[in-house]
């Protein structure tokens, strides 16, 4: 069952667009995630489902209820959408208490007394937050705030919950301890969740479902596996994962992917290639490699290194080809060992790449 659909959604700020033929289906109970650099649209589009933008174009169903559709004058205001917002900030009201900020949206909504005591207790409880409830949110510390925010979210029971960015504002540990608890909330409500952040490591750890965006536009949506096992585009081939798949810029000659004089692989079907993938994990650290790497980095990572560094640029491979040098490129691969920045190693390459991909940048 679909919960939310979005069918060529689109939105512009005068010549600008900000988000372009938007088109998802997200499934009842989904955690759907929102991922993609700076600008590419995300906040937007969680702002068109709040109900805070009017679409430019499309149409948004929530259920069996359009919500927006600016071609037929369709435009349900948010608080009649049944949905909840979590915003980067917390967004508390400073002159209530813990428990009343919690209330507010029950007595909006006309629940009586006694309904309102028992759903704000049940939801203190499950987040770890009823001995605050007699505070005011100038007592309690940032993290403390934010579980405010997303208690007084879910108390109403909606069925979709946008997140814009929730766990921006908190340190490191707190980010991983408030991120368990947002994993613990959706599976205990059942509703169907929208997650904005560019932080890949919120995403694959939260999400059932990934949508990258670039540049307004929708690059690939799939599970995590999905996506890291068989990313659509190079972008998304080297912007998700942690660390992404390396990509070797080259061109291609005679039916054969080249950097410079290197083989990387033969090209099927008479196409044309621009980057061979390879995993991180399979290339090798091996001074008789045959790619240079100058190392930038050099991080312990769970037993292994995570080394990164620029493979040098090389020449294109025929004079007036048309095509642009490769590199350099900053890549990171999974080593065994350490290697020491403001070094250079070599790679060693697997016999056949994991993936190919053309000048448009989807997968051959």
């Amino acid at each position: 069952m679909t919960t939310l659909a979005l069918d060529g959604l689109g939105k512009r700020f005068g010549a600008a667009t900000a988000v372009a033929d938007l088109t998802l289906d997200v499934p009842s109970g989904a955690f759907l995630v929102l991922l993609g650099p700076s600008g590419c649209g995300k906040t937007t589009t969680l702002r068109m489902l709040a109900g805070l933008e009017e679409p430019t174009s499309g149409r948004i169903r929530l259920g069996d209820r359009v919500v927006a559709d600016p071609a037929a004058g369709v435009l349900v205001p948010a608080q009649r959408r049944g949905t909840g917002m979590v915003f980067q900030s917390y967004a508390l009201w400073p002159h209530m208490s813990v428990r009343q900020n919690v209330a507010w949206p029950l007595a909006v909504a006309r629940w009586s007394r006694a309904d309102r005591t028992a759903r704000v207790t049940e939801v203190l409880a499950a987040l770890d937050i009823a001995d605050l409830a007699d505070r005011s949110p100038a007592q309690i510390s940032g993290g403390q705030q934010q579980r405010v925010a997303i208690a007084r979210t879910i108390a109403p029971r909606p069925e979709v919950v946008l997140f814009d960015e929730p766990l921006s504002n908190l340190d490191a540990r707190l980010r991983v301890e408030t991120r368990d608890l947002l994993g613990r909330v959706h599976r205990s409500t059942g509703a169907t969740s929208v997650y904005v952040t560019h932080d890949q490591v919120e995403a694959l750890a939260l999400a059932t479902h990934v949508a990258v965006l670039r540049d307004g536009r929708l690059e690939q949506v799939g599970t995590p596996t999905e996506l890291l096992e068989r990313p659509a585009t190079a972008f998304v081939a080297g912007f998700l994962g942690n660390p992404p798949a390396v990509l070797l810029a080259g061109e291609t000659r005679d039916g054969v992917l080249r950097r410079g004089d290197l083989r990387l692989a033969d090209v099927p079907g008479g196409a044309t290639a621009r980057h061979a993938m390879y995993r991180p994990q399979d290339l090798r650290l091996d001074p008789e490699g045959e790619v240079d790497l100058d190392v930038v980095e050099s991080t312990p990572a769970a037993g292994d290194h995570l080394v990164t560094g620029l493979v040098p640029a090389v020449a294109a491979g025929r004079a007036g080809s048309g095509e642009t040098d490769a590199g350099p490129q900053r890549i990171t691969v999974v080593a065994d060992r350490r290697v020491e920045p403001g070094t250079r190693t070599r790679l060693r390459l697997p016999a056949v790449p994991a993936a190919l991909f053309g000048p448009d940048g989807a997968r051959l």
